[in-house]
């Protein structure tokens, strides 16, 4: 009686999660057979087929221009934001004192604070320095916030380190940076990976902070995005998003392949 009650509890719990994922995914699924419509406007289900949309994504400068700022800027915020996040999450795990835990606060206040306070701040800082409308306020305002991410991932593979490797590397006369390199950073390599794509990730689909940094010629994909939603709307809007929704959801995979190699480890 016991296993039968527990059997459609979980059944239960089961169905229930699938018809969350399908109310939250749902609207997000209808995006890519718009893209592939015939039409110039949305209608669904779609009464034609075509790529028009995507000739028009890689053929106008607004939209695949946006999308390579994106990228470059992704691809800088990963390199950034792993090693300063890799060296933060050492000096976390290793340190000794009171300061660890405001400073991890410290580090973890971007993921709590709501990202309109952080976009206003930034951007009046940015502002005064001349870093609104570039390549690197971008990539300096989204690093700081996939710092956490960073943080948080390296941290985890630091707690499951066994410390006493470490010690038996300084013990055969390694120093520090030595041990470091030869034993620590190879044992948290996965952590250190996940960082750099969930860094990737958050600056690829920010675009509140974005928004307030971007001008008539720096824009980044959400950003365009959203302007041609305000401004203009046809099925491109729907590619470009399907794009985006692609683009990780393919990392999202990378990540999971990552976190199950690493347990089965």
């Amino acid at each position: 009686m016991n296993t039968f009650k527990w059997s459609s509890s979980r059944v239960l719990l089961v169905g229930f999660c699938g018809l969350v994922g399908v109310l939250l995914m749902g609207p997000t699924l209808i995006v890519v057979p718009l893209s592939f419509t015939s039409e110039k406007s949305f209608r669904f289900p779609p009464e034609g087929w075509s790529t028009q949309w995507y000739e028009n994504f890689f053929t106008d400068p607004n939209w695949y221009e946006s999308a390579l700022l994106s990228v470059r800027v992704g691809l800088a915020v990963a390199v950034l934001a792993t090693v300063l996040g890799t060296a933060a999450a050492v000096a976390l795990s290793t340190g000794r004192g009171a300061w660890r835990g405001p400073a991890n606060g410290f580090m973890l206040a971007p993921m709590i604070v709501p990202g309109v306070i952080t976009a206003v701040g930034i951007y009046y800082v940015f502002l005064n320095f001349g870093l609104t409308q570039g390549f690197w306020g971008f990539v300096l305002a989204h690093t700081v916030l996939a710092l956490p991410f960073v943080v948080v991932a390296v941290s985890a593979s630091l707690n499951g380190l066994d410390k006493a490797l470490v010690t038996a590397a300084w013990s055969l006369g390694a120093n520090r940076w030595a041990a470091f390199r030869q034993i620590t950073l190879p044992l948290i390599a996965p952590g250190i990976l996940t960082g750099a794509l969930f860094a990737f990730l958050t600056s690829f689909d920010e675009a509140i902070v974005s928004l307030f940094l971007s001008g008539p010629f720096a824009r980044t994909l959400p950003i365009q995005i959203f302007q041609s939603v305000t401004a203009d709307i046809d099925p491109t809007i729907a590619a470009a998003s399907t794009m985006l929704l692609a683009t990780t959801g393919f990392f999202m995979v990378v990540l999971g392949v990552i976190t199950v190699s690493r347990n089965r480890r």
